[in-house]
């Protein structure tokens, strides 16, 4: 069963005109889809619901769906079979699926016919949304946000890949931008290290939280060297960026 989910730590994802993020949940068991659905709603998306092939894939044609969450395994056809449908109307549309702990083929088919990325069961909402976010941000769909983001007295361009602190230039290496960046997208929220890993490091270091400290200390020594520091540890929690003076 999944755990209970928080939205607190991801950046809220709209179309350009405002209007919500739209998901279809396809899965058989109605008890884990209401579940999904309730999560993706208090992230402020428009979310459906299909119990099976057919029914997702007349869902898809009326909805239009921003992304889909599919189920490997369902009644009257399978999930990879859904896609296939529905992706011959909505060629472009982003697919996760959700697969068996054990169902390595299960996983390895539905990459191989074309779905984006997958969760294995059981798994816990927050994993579902930060995926979630992650294909619908690449798909182009969601609002972009403005190149800058500020805190206090620190910038960042996600344009130029400038940074600055007080106007002052700080050169920074590729991983260690992407890790402010997402700090800076989520100012006075506390983002754990597991959230921290998937994000900037997808599946690259498993649980090796001990990457996440040392990229966060060459972070303090370029951002926070003779300055009031910005980058803060919350102890047994994670870490947080608020401005000097906040």
């Amino acid at each position: 069963m999944a755990s209970p989910f928080s939205v607190n730590n991801l950046p809220a994802l709209t179309h350009p005109d405002g209007t919500p993020i739209r998901a279809l949940v396809v899965d058989d068991e109605p008890s884990l889809a209401d579940l999904m659905s309730m999560g993706l709603r208090m992230a402020g998306w428009s979310v459906q619901i299909a119990g099976d092939g057919p029914a997702a894939v007349a869902a898809a044609r009326d909805f239009r769906p921003d992304v889909l969450v599919l189920d490997v395994m369902m009644p009257g056809f399978d999930g990879v079979e859904v896609l296939g449908r529905i992706r011959q109307f909505m060629p472009e549309v982003p697919a996760l699926f959700l697969t068996a702990k054990d169902a390595v083929e299960d996983r390895i088919t539905g990459l191989a016919a074309g779905g984006d990325d997958y969760v294995t069961k059981p798994f816990s909402m927050e994993e579902v949304m930060l995926r979630l976010h992650r294909l619908v941000q690449r798909s182009g769909v969601a609002a972009q946000d403005d190149a800058e983001l500020v805190v206090g007295d620190l910038v960042l361009n996600t344009d130029t890949r400038e940074v600055t602190r007080g106007g002052e230039d700080i050169q920074l290496t590729a991983t260690q931008f992407e890790l402010l960046r997402y700090l800076m997208e989520n100012p006075k929220r506390v983002i754990s290290k597991a959230q921290i890993l998937d994000r900037v490091w997808q599946y690259d270091f498993g649980g090796q939280a001990n990457i996440v400290e040392l990229y966060i200390s060459y972070l303090r020594k370029k951002i926070d060297v003779d300055r009031p520091p910005m980058i803060h540890t919350v102890r047994g929690a994670g870490y947080v960026i608020k401005p000097a003076d906040g």
